[in-house]
């Protein structure tokens, strides 16, 4: 097996070596921004990870498809910052900030088409089912990020909801990253699928985690200021399960708040006070406990030596862990 720091040295050589032209500079100096601004890269490596899994001697077919998932993976932060007017990335200033929404727009275009040009490096024998996997994943990111932007101006949104649109636009990338990764090591497709379902069930307690943190996680390991969602008013599921919990005054209450963009000091404080009397934190950790077992049951039921899914097991922890 290979060490999770070989593969990410593997990935990062991987991308430094991509062809990418010099002209148009507008359209290409995005791209290259983009990808030196790194990141965790978590994405690409699940596909290796899993490749080494389901393949003792060689993962080096599923290197091209861990590309591809980074590459699209950046592609689609560059076009959600533009929808979220977000001004920085990984703590450096959006494309669309940098140089304007118009080029923001074309070089995530081009980030896409190159994700392609990587997977039709794949084996032909494996090309449909991974193209099949990787465009039902990338359809699914779309609606997620309409549905995420739909609950913005949506007065009720349910938990189911909220489940389904988190799933969506975070959690399949990482299930597809983890089977086109399996798939390309010759797993078979209900090992695929399992592992797949793996890497949507860590997806979506890794979102679960992150609205935690954005309330009750120390800035300081978190790298995000405290209360952003408050502030922005965002549908995570600790508004949209404190919304069904209040009682009316409570709900009018938290409405109230909601609405006041006066103080962020105060609307911090009084939304936190309201989650806290209503115990929404102890709510929202068991709900993503519920996917972490889902996540592990998967991962356990690969008919797989338990020492070869230890990596996996390990990565998932720390991803769930973070910030605390």
């Amino acid at each position: 097996m290979y060490h999770t720091h070989t593969l990410q040295e593997r990935i990062a050589d991987e991308l430094a070596e991509l062809r990418i032209p010099e002209q148009p500079a507008n359209l290409y100096e995005p791209v290259r921004y983009m990808l030196q601004i790194g990141g965790k890269r978590i994405r690409p490596l699940l596909t290796l990870m899993a490749a080494d899994l389901f393949s003792i001697s060689d993962m080096e077919a599923a290197v091209p498809a861990a590309v591809a998932v980074e590459l699209f993976h950046n592609f689609s932060l560059v076009h959600d910052d533009i929808m979220d007017n977000a001004p920085l990335r990984r703590g450096h200033r959006t494309v669309h900030e940098k140089w304007n929404p118009n080029i923001g727009i074309l070089s995530g275009d081009n980030l896409l088409i190159m994700a392609y040009a990587q997977l039709a490096k794949c084996p032909a024998n494996n090309l449909p089912a991974i193209l099949e996997t990787f465009n039902t994943m990338a359809a699914q990111v779309c609606e997620g990020q309409q549905l995420d932007m739909d609950f913005e101006r949506s007065a009720t949104v349910g938990i189911d909801d909220y489940l389904h649109m988190i799933r969506l636009k975070t959690s399949v990338l990482l299930g597809a990253a983890l089977k086109m990764g399996a798939l390309l090591a010759g797993a078979n497709k209900a090992d695929a699928q399992l592992i797949y379902d793996f890497g949507v069930g860590v997806g979506i307690a890794f979102q679960l985690q992150d609205d935690i943190l954005d309330v009750y996680g120390d800035p300081e390991q978190f790298g995000k200021q405290r209360g952003g969602d408050i502030l922005a008013n965002k549908k995570t599921y600790l508004l949209v399960k404190a919304l069904e919990m209040a009682d009316t005054a409570t709900r009018s209450t938290l409405n109230d708040w909601l609405a006041d963009h006066s103080n962020p000091l105060d609307k911090i404080r009084n939304v936190t006070a309201i989650y806290d009397a209503l115990g929404i934190r102890s709510e929202v950790e068991a709900a993503k406990q519920l996917h972490v077992k889902q996540a592990y049951t998967a991962l356990d039921a690969l008919p797989v030596e338990v020492a070869r899914k230890t990596p996996l097991r390990e990565l998932a922890y720390r991803l769930l862990n973070r910030g605390q």
